[in-house]
């Protein structure tokens, strides 16, 4: 596929993940939309790539696997093979045990497809204990300790979280506020929320969250607080979210998919 703007095979052959996130990052408003639907799914499943066959992985991108290969091939590569191996590499390192435990999620999904209730409810929770080991997977400890150090040298801790995202951004203020510290949730009740997001200042911290398909005005109050040089603290479903821009830590939960809802229990 011939890119519009700039191709991907300009740019440096990316030799590990990192700097191929770094690559998709940079060049991703200038992909179409077929190619940006595959670097989401690359970005945010990284474990199940370097599992997966190259038809599973297209399968979840909506993509002809012929698609994957041009896709490869636009970054520089001979085929999809090079490009799988960085995060077959990848997965030795960052993740050990990671297959073990998709072959038990495997087990547990056939276990519960029964069409009953208590099925169903099985399902929902073995797809959110696979997710919450992938959260383990791919939380440093820098950013916690990074995270940790921005919220306790806040003067105040602004919360902005709406649609699915605004229980989290409930809940932390709760636990912030139990915490004893000065916390303000921006609400979108009466629309004031962007204008009061506009009193942030650089020794506060913004918690924003959100996800695709992402709140817009969740978005705007973090791109006007780090233009204003306030710390951003996000969580949101991949280093390709608008968020990712903004963030000083970054905690990215790729989102599975589910039959009824997406879970808040990771991002809890």
């Amino acid at each position: 596929m011939v890119e519009t703007v700039r191709t991907l095979a300009q740019a440096n052959l990316p030799t590990d993940y990192e700097s191929f996130v770094q690559l998709i990052q940079d060049e991703y408003e200038g992909l179409s939309r077929r190619s940006q639907a595959i670097a989401r799914y690359l970005t945010q499943n990284p474990n199940e790539v370097a599992l997966q066959s190259i038809a599973d992985i297209a399968a979840q991108c909506n993509v002809h696997p012929s698609s994957l290969v041009r896709f490869a091939q636009s970054l520089g590569y001979d085929g999809f093979k090079g490009l799988k191996d960085l995060f077959n590499r990848r997965l030795a390192t960052a993740a050990p045990g990671f297959e073990a435990r998709v072959k038990a999620l495997g087990d547990d999904l056939q276990r519960h497809k029964r069409g009953s209730a208590k099925g169903f409810l099985g399902d929902l929770v073995a797809r959110d204990i696979t997710t919450l080991h992938d959260l383990y997977d791919s939380t440093s400890e820098a950013d916690l300790v990074r995270a940790a150090k921005l919220l306790e040298g806040a003067d105040t801790i602004y919360i902005a979280g709406q649609l699915r995202s605004a229980p989290i951004a409930i809940f932390l203020r709760y636990v912030l506020t139990m915490l004893d510290r000065r916390t303000v949730l921006l609400d979108a009740d009466g629309g004031l929320a962007t204008h009061m997001g506009r009193v942030v200042r650089p020794s506060d911290v913004l918690f924003a969250i959100s996800f695709r398909f992402y709140a817009k005005e969740v978005v705007n109050i973090a791109e006007n607080a780090h233009a204003n040089n306030v710390p951003v603290i996000a969580i949101s479903d991949g280093v390709l979210s608008p968020l990712a821009k903004c963030a000083s830590v970054l905690f990215s939960i790729p989102e599975g998919e589910y039959a009824f809802s997406r879970s808040l229990a990771a991002p809890m």
